[in-house]
């Protein structure tokens, strides 16, 4: 279970032998790593199904590997272009997910079990793609810091805000630790055990769906800032798509710039002493940095909540071309929400 969706295990996956599973999407969401919030945005778990199935689509008609299996309906489970209703149960192949052994004095993972030969695995990895960077992007804040460069990060310049990159810039992440950290290339390599040739092959296969969810976005007049990616390894030693891609939650959309992500969630929260707690807990650093937060995230107004609920159907009726959810156009609920967008 995680802080928006469940996992029910049908098949439990081993070194031999796929496994198979159902994500449950909740309405629950996260932010800023903390899990649940104090409210539930009504049929964003269904929106965020059937998105994610359109564009998992999408990428085996481009001959892209994924875990999907299908969305549920009547006691089966069809692809997104079957689909007359909506659901928010989503079946997919199941890998084994390797954790890394975790020293709690030292506050360090030790990631040897990804160097012996794997196969049937979740890679340890977040792989982000950035085609812009707008205020606020964590890059410019990690570059002052001094935690990166953007010649790191593949890029010859340093980018203004709201630039459209040339090409993307491709960040990673932990995946597996208590807190997701950036890393650099060469450490993500080492840490998840792919060889030069996969490793390149994760790369390729990042740009190429990026440049998918990219013109399925421009058709809606949706731009598509940035989102990330998650892989496994199959039995064949493959590299496939896992975890959910293409929505709202994974990625950073903007319409009119107006951000159409979570992101509206996160600067409304950003105004709150909830956050500013959170990011004393988290320069405090270690793993509990959760139980030094003493004030709990306030709920949101009731008609912000109803205007995300909006939001996120919208996007999927949109993004899709199909009328999946009773909803108002896109354009009308960006033009309530810009209200509260002070």
């Amino acid at each position: 279970m995680g802080s928006v969706k469940e996992v029910e295990i049908i098949k439990q996956a081993d070194l031999n032998a796929e496994g198979e599973g159902v994500f449950i999407f909740s309405d629950r969401y996260s932010v800023f790593d903390w899990g649940e919030m104090p409210d539930h945005i009504e049929k964003k778990g269904s929106a965020l199904c059937m998105l994610s199935a359109y564009f998992f689509e999408l990428l085996e008609k481009n001959g892209i590997k994924t875990h999907f299996m299908g969305v549920e309906e009547n006691g089966e489970f069809r692809k997104f272009s079957k689909m007359n209703g909506y659901s928010n149960k989503m079946k997919v192949k199941v890998v084994r997910v390797l954790r890394p052994s975790y020293d709690k004095a030292a506050n360090k993972y030790d990631y040897s079990v990804y160097k012996t030969k794997q196969a049937n695995y979740l890679v340890p990895l977040e792989v982000i793609y950035r085609n812009k960077l707008t205020e606020g992007s964590s890059v410019f804040k990690r570059v002052k810091e001094g935690q990166v460069t953007f010649k790191d990060l593949g890029y010859d310049h340093e980018p203004v805000v709201n630039e459209t990159l040339k090409k993307p810039i491709l960040d990673v992440s932990t995946k597996l630790e208590h807190t997701d950290r950036y890393i650099l290339w060469p450490e993500a390599a080492a840490v998840s055990g792919l060889d030069k040739g996969r490793m390149k092959k994760l790369k390729d296969t990042v740009i190429k769906i990026d440049k998918i969810i990219s013109g399925a976005c421009k058709k809606a007049g949706i731009e598509n800032v940035d989102g990330k990616f998650e892989f496994g390894v199959d039995l064949k030693g493959n590299l496939i798509v896992v975890d959910v891609l293409g929505t709202p939650d994974e990625c950073r959309f903007m319409y009119d710039n107006f951000h159409i992500s979570k992101e509206f969630a996160r600067r409304y929260y950003r105004k709150t002493e909830w956050f500013t707690e959170v990011e004393k807990a988290k320069k405090a650093g270690g793993s509990d940095w959760k139980k030094l937060v003493k004030i709990m995230p306030p709920p949101l107004e009731p008609e912000i909540k109803k205007l995300l609920s909006q939001m996120y159907l919208a996007v999927t009726n949109e993004i899709s071309g199909k009328k999946v959810f009773d909803a108002p156009a896109l354009r009308e609920v960006i033009a309530e929400l810009r209200k509260y967008d002070k």
